[in-house]
């Protein structure tokens, strides 16, 4: 089809589809979940109420309230999203299994065609890869790792070593350099993967050159999240040589 002697694209191929997205006030990274996404798929963002507190336990509870994320997927639901993810590790691991599955639970009540968290998305892209065995590296305090911990261990998932780096805040702040020598430090030979946890820290150009160096997968809290939400959706993520992207497909065309 030309207008103007401009040939375009068939209509089949340009049609959109939506990704609804529930994010914690705090998040900074919108444009890094843009860079897993598709041409033909756009990105509806939405952000949860403030909370006054710092990173703690407490935050990631209020940031886990059903009632408040029911809202906010009711708000990204007017231009049709094939799917909600809840683009936050800490709101969706901290009250365990039952909590991440309650949570998603909430937002197809809303009225989520599919619902995916990102500690959901974490859990389903090791039981895909047929890993069991991790290493976690988090910005969190003590506290809110042990809860990462033991929701992954409650899905059958041992943490061989793990290290927090101790925020309570401007998590987005943290550098490449710093994830990368986080990674160097809590990695063992018994590990057959690492886990970068939280939405706010970035990890897009480095999850490729660590898979390299480490001879393993490299999971990331906003690359499992967007992974997720898209295979829900019926695509796939765009990312050249990450192991997750490149060993798995969607669920549909």
């Amino acid at each position: 089809m030309t207008i103007d002697n401009v040939e375009l694209i068939g209509p089949e191929l340009v049609t959109q589809h939506g990704i609804g997205v529930v994010a914690p006030f705090d998040f900074a990274l919108d444009r890094e979940l843009w860079r897993w996404t598709p041409d033909n798929v756009s990105l509806y963002m939405t952000r949860l109420p403030f909370v006054p507190v710092p990173v703690t336990i407490e935050m990631a509870s209020e940031l886990s309230d059903p009632d408040r994320v029911s809202r906010a997927t009711k708000d990204v639901l007017a231009p049709e999203p094939l799917a909600v993810a809840y683009a936050c590790a800490s709101g969706s691991f901290v009250h365990g299994m039952l909590g991440e599955r309650l949570l998603a639970k909430s937002m197809v009540d809303a009225g989520a065609p599919a619902a995916t968290t990102t500690s959901g998305g974490l859990v389903e892209a090791l039981a895909l890869l047929g890993l069991r065995r991790i290493a976690v590296v988090t910005p969190y305090i003590d506290s809110v790792t042990q809860r990462l911990l033991a929701f992954l261990g409650e899905h059958g998932i041992e943490s061989v070593d793990s290290i927090g780096l101790g925020l309570l805040s401007h998590i987005w702040k943290v550098g490449y350099a710093e994830v990368v020598q986080a990674v160097r430090t809590v990695d063992r030979p018994d590990a057959e993967a690492v886990f970068i946890s939280c939405t706010n820290v970035p990890t897009y150009d480095i999850i490729a050159p660590l898979e390299r160096m480490l001879g393993k997968p490299v999971l990331t809290a906003n690359q499992v999240t967007m992974w997720s939400a898209l295979r829900a959706a019926g695509f796939g993520a765009i990312a050249a040589e990450q192991r997750l992207v490149q060993a798995t497909t969607p669920t549909a065309a």
